[in-house]
């Protein structure tokens, strides 16, 4: 069966998605591919994908209340098909209910699922029918099921949250990560100010307004019809406001040997390029040779020409950059991603406790790979995009007992007024999306080598 409808595509990505892929790849692949004219199909593509992994624990608490079978004895097909409609049933408003079960069915037919279309129907009439009395847990009654049930945590993340922030925060960090996240440049400094970039915006039709913390973000609110200008002049990076706040806790200064440990795609590289107007030497690695060619590809677009981008394996002490060489070494290390979620929905179903344990480890090994490329006196910054303590606070301490050649430098003093409320007590960063303008779940802490 041809795929020509946004519903069998959003079908076939979930399916690709359950096999491994990554949504927002497979997304940019079908759109790519099909002939999918109408915006309007586009948008709703996108939104059945995201919509169904972001809401899955959702969907099914729904739908186990109105199917005789447990969920986990039907068929993968014909429950992804039943998240599709129990997804525009509960969420999508603008799509009548007939119009949901009229397509799932046919969709069925057309898989090659007649069989199912009996129970596929019943279930759906049967959630049209009873959707406004569906008993979701009460997040003061029940937080870990309201986590799980209502928001969409798999239980250990919904146990995890709860342990360290408490049910009150737990559960609105949690409604946070349900929300599709913001829509955030950075303007580009060598090419254009973020004033010039909102006059642009504006120009071609868009509404966009400045970000509370980054100074030089910009989130834009509604997009026009026109595609967004100034792209291929280079005059702006996709790049969410928590990832506009690490490159400048670098501090780093022109004339200096900066190396990014794990570069790519080359986000906060080009910014360290743009805070040193382009006058600073910049290593830039990463694992993957396919990622390193986006750094230099980001680099070309943006104007950033002190850049050397290369592959390379951080565990390991690069052997073409001498000991205590590099003035300054941002680590911004690879990780659960549970702070980024909102983009990565598939994260959800994906990651399993022991993941946290084994990030740690790689994270370390990171760390301890760049520590001896630093010179005295020189900084270190470690960030990554997520929350648990086991890829932060922890992996911090065990480097610094495995270091005693650097300590922690607070953040705070380094930092402008305006962005005091970002730092925990301790003056590490942690941004949390309840929180603070929208903005993703990051952490950064500043080391200082004797």
């Amino acid at each position: 069966m041809a795929i020509t409808s946004p519903r069998h595509a959003a079908f076939d990505i979930l399916r690709q998605v359950e096999n491994g892929a990554f949504a927002d790849l497979a997304i940019d692949a079908a759109l790519k591919r099909l002939s999918l004219a109408d915006p309007r199909d586009r948008a709703l593509l996108t939104e059945l994908v995201y919509g169904v992994l972001r809401r899955r624990g959702r969907l099914d608490f729904a739908l186990s209340r109105c199917c005789r079978q447990p969920l986990s004895k039907l068929e993968p097909a014909v429950l992804r098909l039943l998240r599709l409609g129990a997804h525009q049933l509960l969420h999508l408003e603008r799509i009548p209910a007939h119009a949901v079960l009229n397509e799932t069915v046919n969709l069925a037919r057309g898989l090659g699922l007649e069989r199912a279309t009996g129970l596929i129907n019943g279930v759906l009439r049967r959630l049209t029918r009873e959707q406004q009395t569906i008993p979701w847990p009460e997040a003061h009654r029940a937080p870990q099921a309201h986590l799980e049930h209502a928001l969409s945590l798999p239980s250990w993340l919904a146990q995890h949250l709860l342990t360290q922030f408490g049910p009150r925060e737990a559960c609105e960090l949690a409604a946070a990560l349900l929300d599709p996240a913001p829509f955030t440049l950075r303007a580009n400094r060598i090419k254009a100010t973020r004033e010039i970039l909102l006059e642009r915006l504006t120009q071609a039709g868009h509404q966009g307004r400045e970000t509370h913390y980054a100074d030089q973000g910009v989130v834009l609110e509604k997009r026009g019809d026109s595609e967004l200008p100034g792209n291929s002049e280079g005059l702006y990076q996709v790049q969410d406001q928590a990832s506009q706040l690490i490159a400048p806790l670098l501090a780093s200064q022109a004339g200096e040997t900066i190396l990014d440990a794990c570069a790519a795609p080359g986000g906060k590289t080009t910014h360290l390029a743009a805070l040193t107007e382009n006058h600073a030497r910049i290593l830039a690695l990463d694992l993957h040779p396919q990622r390193v060619a986006l750094i230099r590809q980001g680099a070309q677009r943006l104007g950033c020409t002190c850049i050397e981008a290369r592959s390379w394996d951080m565990t390991h002490a690069p052997d073409f950059i001498p000991e205590q060489s590099c003035h300054r070494i941002l680590v911004d290390a690879p990780c659960s991603g549970l702070g980024v979620l909102r983009r990565n929905p598939e994260l959800r179903w994906r990651r399993k406790p022991q993941d946290l344990a084994e990030m740690a480890a790689l994270q370390g090994a990171i760390l301890a790979g760049a520590a001896p490329l630093l010179r005295p006196g020189g900084v270190l910054l470690y960030s990554v995009c997520t929350f648990t303590r086991e890829e932060t606070e922890e992996v911090i301490a065990a480097f610094l007992a495995a270091h005693r050649d650097f300590a922690r430098d607070d953040l705070r003093p380094h930092a402008p007024p305006h962005w005091q409320e970002l730092f925990d007590e301790q003056g590490a960063l942690c941004t949390l999306p309840h929180r603070h303008d929208g903005m993703d779940a990051f952490w950064a802490v500043r080391l200082k080598k004797r």
